[in-house]
């Protein structure tokens, strides 16, 4: 990576700079999400771990033995929460998916290696449990949208049975990475995110994506808004060049969607990105 001055990594990775409007997409969102709890069946604050912040929302599947989609939340790891993305869950339940949402705890409280093994944990709780909610454990797949997309691509190299022997090694069977980030020293070098998120070379070493083998099971596809800055179409880019067209067999900038709208098209049934997450559920 060719260092920058620190202005212009701020200039590349202040996306509510970069779209002046962000704060209508996160009204939107709230505001949909609430309608959408009060529309479907939903389970809320499911614990999945043992502090205040481990948990989850279920939204069922209304048949059992249904595909499972797990949806990790971005925020740059230190905002946002599961509650602002209930409005993702409708359109994927609608098509016999079992949906889960998790939270986690934010930065600076915690580093972004114990948000990995945070969601780590989440994903061990789904594989256990989520048969009581109509999903098939044997089918789990996992979306994210920015810092989302980042703990994505970790959770499909996961390597499952370190974390527990009865686990099986491909216990996420494809993933989805939207706006995703998957090296984390150009973060490092980001002036506005320094203080919350207080990484260190360490932390850069163990939780860069792009960094690792390609994951022994399982495929990626990764996508981004055309309209994204530089630097966010280049970690697009990044992760299949480290992976291989194999495992990142879609790699694709979507025309006219920003790092918010490219969020929106997800539920929109006939976007595109929309097909890649209906694809990836039903195992095609």
């Amino acid at each position: 990576m060719t260092h920058q001055d620190p202005a212009w990594f701020d200039s590349m990775y202040n996306n509510r700079a970069l779209v002046p409007d962000y704060a209508s997409y996160f009204k939107k969102w709230q505001h949909a999400s609430a309608a959408a709890r009060l529309k479907q069946p939903c389970v809320l604050d499911v614990d999945y771990g043992t502090t205040a912040e481990e948990k989850l929302d279920v939204f069922p599947a209304a048949r059992k033995n249904a595909p499972v989609l797990v949806f990790i939340h971005g925020g740059f790891w230190r905002s946002l929460d599961k509650s602002d993305h209930s409005f993702i869950a409708q359109p994927f339940t609608e098509q016999g998916a079992c949906v889960v949402i998790p939270n986690y705890a934010l930065c600076p409280a915690v580093t972004i290696p114990q948000i990995t093994l945070q969601m780590v944990r989440a994903l061990d709780w789904v594989h256990r449990n989520i048969a009581q909610y109509g999903g098939d454990s044997r089918q789990i797949s996992v979306a994210g949208h920015s810092a989302g997309g980042h703990l994505t691509a970790l959770l499909l190299a996961c390597q499952w049975q370190r974390h527990a022997r009865d686990l099986p090694a491909d216990l996420i069977k494809n993933a989805l990475s939207i706006s995703g980030l998957y090296e984390l020293e150009s973060v490092m070098q980001t002036p506005f995110l320094k203080d919350s998120l207080q990484l260190t070379d360490e932390q850069v070493l163990q939780a860069s994506p792009a960094w690792m083998p390609a994951p022994a099971y399982g495929s990626l596809v990764t996508v981004a808004g055309a309209l994204e800055s530089a630097e966010f179409l280049r970690h697009n880019q990044l992760i299949q060049k480290a992976w291989g067209k194999k495992t990142v067999p879609v790699c694709e900038a979507l025309p006219g969607l920003n790092h918010f709208s490219v969020l929106d098209a997800l539920i929109q049934p006939a976007h595109k990105l929309h097909k890649y997450a209906l694809r990836l559920i039903k195992g095609r």
